[in-house]
């Protein structure tokens, strides 16, 4: 839960530590009368309500104590499909060390070996790679798989009637090397994907090679992990079977960071944004987003350039709101794509008609400013726009060091416990 300015019910009774019934005890007799939230008219506590309970501060104090935890020992990773290195640095910067990385791509190897010389890049098809050299050597497989739809056969889908996927080179990878623990990064719309058969089938191919999936499977927002973007990624976590010890999600922050924070010196960069290289706007375009305010978009224009740049989008259902947008320094930015100036999703400078550049996109992914993309100014913006934000890959490392540390512990008891037992 993160810091809001209305609360419901239950999440005034989750921060307060109280049962929902209470709360509305409360309400009726007039100790805490609950409101009217403005725009959805529903009954909502507002955040100055709320603060005046110590129990407040504690919740978000406990919440922000982040999930930070240093590794017993050097854990090893092997990351499959690793792009630009988004998910690699994350899982650095928690502690977590690269065995291995496989990418098809050769500018995103390129990238990976001109910023860590050190790391074993496989640039190769997934597909030809025999990973059984790496079994008992890693302790977490990852792995952002691109979504590729496959028939549900029958009652249960097996690891072979997905061959020909990328989900079943996934798989393979950790049946060959079986890690403790595999981590599976997509996009949200993977849960509801052929009305949920898609997921269905990964997590009955995942237990069908030993490996149990963490219920609920989860989309973590990046908003809540130190990432200036309103960027959601499903994360599919499976855990060996003969290991007994559970998951847990990286715990979110309460604090959101906006463009500003990304762009310009303050607490998430010590400096402001390098200059670089970008795309622009054709001139047709251009004149179009000049006339769109901070924070606004297409509704924003006069009529009858609303209806000539939308065409027959103007027409349809839904909001349409990455069109023609104009992202506010004070928020964070919307997703970021791999082509900055296509029609659907625009993600235009707040003061300047412009896409973002290419270290002003790098800033909003979370990488370190000393991280080098190589390539065209369209390959990098390819790159850092697949990866996944550095910050919220080192909470995710940070979750996965904190579980692998449990199974050294556990194993140390059981150990003593034999040695008593046989004394």
């Amino acid at each position: 839960m993160v810091i809001k300015d209305y609360y419901s019910i239950s999440e005034a009774a989750k921060i307060l530590d109280k049962n929902p019934e209470t709360l509305r005890r409360w309400d009726n007799e007039g100790r805490l009368k609950a409101v009217r939230e403005p725009i959805s008219n529903y009954r909502v506590y507002k955040k100055e309500q709320l603060e005046i309970f110590p129990e407040y501060k504690s919740y978000f104090d406990k919440l922000d104590e982040g999930n930070y935890v240093e590794a017993l020992k050097e854990f090893q990773v092997l990351e499959l499909f690793a792009g630009a290195g988004g998910l690699a640095i994350g899982m650095e910067k928690a502690g977590l060390k690269c065995k291995a990385l496989n990418e098809i791509d050769k500018w995103a190897c390129k990238t990976l070996r001109t910023n860590r010389p050190n790391w074993n890049v496989i640039e190769e098809d997934i597909k030809n790679i025999d990973f059984s050299s790496y079994r008992g050597e890693v302790d977490v497989v990852t792995g952002g798989f691109p979504c590729q739809a496959f028939s549900y056969a029958g009652k249960k889908l097996g690891l072979e009637d997905a061959r020909g996927t990328l989900f079943y080179e996934f798989a393979r990878a950790v049946q060959e090397t079986q890690p403790k623990i595999c981590i599976g990064e997509n996009v949200r719309g993977l849960l509801s994907h052929d009305g949920g058969k898609t997921l269905e089938g990964m997590m009955s191919i995942l237990d069908e090679i030993g490996y149990r999936v963490v219920l609920p499977v989860k989309v973590l927002k990046a908003i809540n992990y130190n990432v200036p973007q309103k960027r959601e990624r499903l994360i599919l976590v499976a855990v060996r079977k003969d290991i007994g010890i559970d998951y847990l999600y990286p715990k979110p922050f309460s604090e959101i960071y906006t463009l500003k924070d990304a762009l310009k010196k303050g607490s998430l960069y010590d400096r402001k944004v390098p200059k670089s290289k970008g795309a622009s706007y054709p001139e047709h375009k251009k004149k179009v987003l000049d006339l769109v305010p901070p924070k606004g978009y297409w509704r924003d224009l006069p009529l009858n350039i609303q209806k000539e740049y939308m065409q027959k989008s103007f027409y349809l259902g839904g909001g349409k709101t990455g069109m023609a947008r104009r992202i506010g320094w004070d928020e964070p930015c919307l997703t970021l794509t791999c082509s900055p100036a296509q029609k659907q999703t625009e993600r235009c400078h707040p003061d300047e008609t412009r896409p973002f550049t290419v270290r002003e996109y790098a800033r909003i992914q979370t990488f370190p400013d000393e991280w080098k993309f190589e390539g065209s100014i369209s390959q990098q913006y390819k790159q850092i726009g697949n990866a996944v934000p550095v910050n919220l890959a080192k909470e995710i490392g940070y979750s996965i060091i904190s579980f692998l540390n449990k199974t050294l512990e556990v194993k140390k008891q059981d150990s003593k416990k034999n040695i008593s037992i046989a004394i």
